[in-house]
């Protein structure tokens, strides 16, 4: 078996794996999200100091595993170097506790494995990678070598998200809330314009739209309401902070009219892109990872995309979408049959995926 950890963001999260069949024999993930909740976004500090506190309460619950153990694997790049270093620091203490070796793992490359929890990882593989830190476009070659194929170039999908929930007064994580808001909202009463409409830039840009949400926001806080399927202009000039509280008085239609508005153009934004790689890449199948691919309404269109491609569509099971250290010991099972252990681990908080092998 072989015992990962998870730390790279805010959630302290151990895992269990039998290397032999990928059988799950633990898992227990502990969130940070009510925490974090009030501040509206991860605070590096606190992540920091909650890893401190709940990884070594949560190794200790696996204890009965440890004399099947034969590796310790845990997540070292990319993420919050505050957040990695409580998970690296629990890892060699425990390997060298218990006399086992290292396995390090990004957990990027955790997010590709989320599609083969169960079973042999299929190559070759085009994946999208959607999260809070991420949002990117992969082409996985047969024998397991990673190309970039595109990536955003400022805020990321699932960043989007959160800073419009925050400046519609919503929780946090953004996501859920805007998804669930969105359901009861106009997805037309804006018509926010499609980012990067028209270039053949293989490439994702989310802060024009988050600004014309912003400029939304104020429209209404100003009592200028716009009217249906009007443009918002992007003088910026006039876009209110991201931490701006919107008036009691707007009422909660108009928010689920901007939630709606924001997301259909966000999720368009991701389809209209792939297509784009889609046009110059054949692949038989297509997988899907990072948290923020639990939105549904992106999953209906990267459904229909698919389609029409005739390619194999592959998500991760919900449970597994965000960081966790299942995907982790995943990863680690392939690391562990190839005898790719790490003599000195170092942590990297800023990695590139660039021609990284993962198989």
């Amino acid at each position: 078996m072989i015992l990962a950890i998870e730390s790279s963001c805010d959630d302290s999260s151990v895992a269990i794996m039998k290397a032999s069949d990928f059988s799950l024999v633990h898992y227990e993930k502990i969130s940070q999200e009510e925490e974090h909740a009030k501040y509206g976004g991860v605070v590096p500090e606190l992540a920091a100091r909650l890893h401190t506190a709940a990884l070594p309460e949560v190794i200790l619950r696996a204890k009965e595993h440890f004399s099947a153990l034969k590796a310790i694997a845990v997540t070292n790049e990319p993420g919050l170097s505050v957040s990695l270093l409580p998970g690296i620091v629990a890892a060699k203490a425990l390997a060298t506790a218990l006399n086992l070796p290292l396995i390090s793992v990004n957990h990027l490359v955790g997010h590709i494995y989320s599609l083969f929890l169960e079973g042999p990882i299929k190559l070759p593989l085009g994946v999208l990678l959607v999260s809070g830190g991420h949002t990117m476009i992969l082409g996985i070659s047969e024998n397991g070598v990673i190309s970039v194929l595109g990536a955003t170039s400022d805020d990321s999908f699932g960043e989007s998200f959160d800073k419009s929930a925050k400046m519609l007064g919503l929780g946090y994580p953004g996501g859920p809330q805007i998804q669930n808001l969105a359901l009861k909202g106009d997805d037309r009463a804006y018509d926010f314009s499609l980012p990067l409409k028209g270039t053949k830039r293989l490439e994702y840009s989310f802060s024009g739209l988050k600004n014309q949400v912003r400029l939304a926001c104020l429209e209404l806080e100003n009592s200028r309401i716009p009217s249906k399927n009007s443009r918002i202009s992007s003088d910026k000039s006039r876009i209110p902070s991201e931490n701006s509280r919107i008036p009691s008085e707007i009422t909660s239609q108009q928010k689920a009219n901007i939630a709606a508005s924001f997301e259909r153009v966000a999720c368009l934004h991701i389809i209209d892109r792939l297509k784009l790689a889609f046009s110059s890449q054949k692949w038989l199948r297509f997988g899907v990872v990072g948290g923020a691919s639990a939105n549904l309404r992106l999953r209906g269109m990267l459904e229909n995309l698919c389609a029409s491609y005739d390619c194999e569509l592959l998500f991760a099971p919900l449970e597994y979408c965000s960081d966790n250290a299942v995907m982790i010991a995943r990863a680690a099972v392939t690391k562990y049959h190839n005898k790719d252990f790490c003599q000195n681990l170092e942590m990297h908080p800023r990695s590139s995926l660039e021609n990284l092998k993962i198989i």
